[in-house]
């Protein structure tokens, strides 16, 4: 895989207070993920979501996290919260992405769940139709929802990798190994949640700026690296 042509973009996930989203902002991150799964630890109200994005607006662009959710639904949300992105983390079909962003006018991320190089051969499914793709460790099996487990997958894997699209990184990405994550896979981007949190839904504010920095410093170390 070659290096990514462009900065590595950053996304804070499940930001659900004024302090962790300004401290999200102020470490210079470009995307903040808002969630509206209800059964996360890390769900907003639209009302309560609505009022974190208008503080975003302008100096991130804000993502909503939905889960297998019905396109009136979906526009209803968009309507009252804005985002920039939409972020589905459910099953949703490529048929249903494709009729999701014509719905609502909106760039989407398709996750897509990893244990092993197998579950990588949907990647070709949504490859040109999401406008990114997340890979993200799969879910414990009784899991309420799907991400933000803490669980890392085997990075290595993503070597053999087919595909023309770039893609995000997620799943056990924390401070301490997101360094050897962009090392070894070379992401668009990264992707947190639980790794900037003290407790389930409870972002720490030093945690997020320590992510901020060791993934800015690696993706640069990684550059200069494709240069030489």
């Amino acid at each position: 895989m070659s290096v990514p042509a462009q900065p590595l973009t950053i996304k804070i996930c499940g930001l659900s207070t004024p302090e962790t989203l300004e401290a999200a902002l102020a470490a210079g991150v470009e995307m903040v993920g808002l969630v509206f799964h209800p059964k996360s630890p890390r769900f907003v109200p639209p009302k309560e979501a609505a009022v974190l994005a208008a503080r975003a607006r302008g100096r991130a662009e804000i993502v909503a996290l939905i889960v297998d959710r019905a396109i009136g639904e979906v526009t209803e949300l968009v309507e009252a919260v804005r985002p920039d992105w939409l972020q589905l983390h459910g099953r949703e079909t490529p048929e249903a992405v494709r009729a999701l962003r014509a719905a609502t006018g909106l760039r989407a991320i398709k996750a897509l769940g990893v244990a092993d190089r197998h579950d990588l051969a949907a990647f070709a499914a949504y490859d040109g139709i999401a406008d990114r793709i997340l890979l993200d460790a799969k879910p414990p099996k009784d899991a309420a929802y799907p991400g933000g487990h803490g669980r890392a997958f085997d990075w290595s894997i993503l070597a053999a990798l087919d595909r023309t699209s770039p893609f995000m990184l997620s799943g056990g990405l924390d401070p301490a190994n997101v360094a050897q994550a962009i090392a070894m896979a070379r992401p668009w981007g990264v992707d947190v949640s639980s790794g900037v949190e003290r407790a389930p839904g409870v972002k720490d504010v030093e945690r997020i700026r320590d992510f901020v920095v060791a993934a800015r410093a690696a993706a640069a170390a990684t550059t200069e690296a494709g240069r030489t």
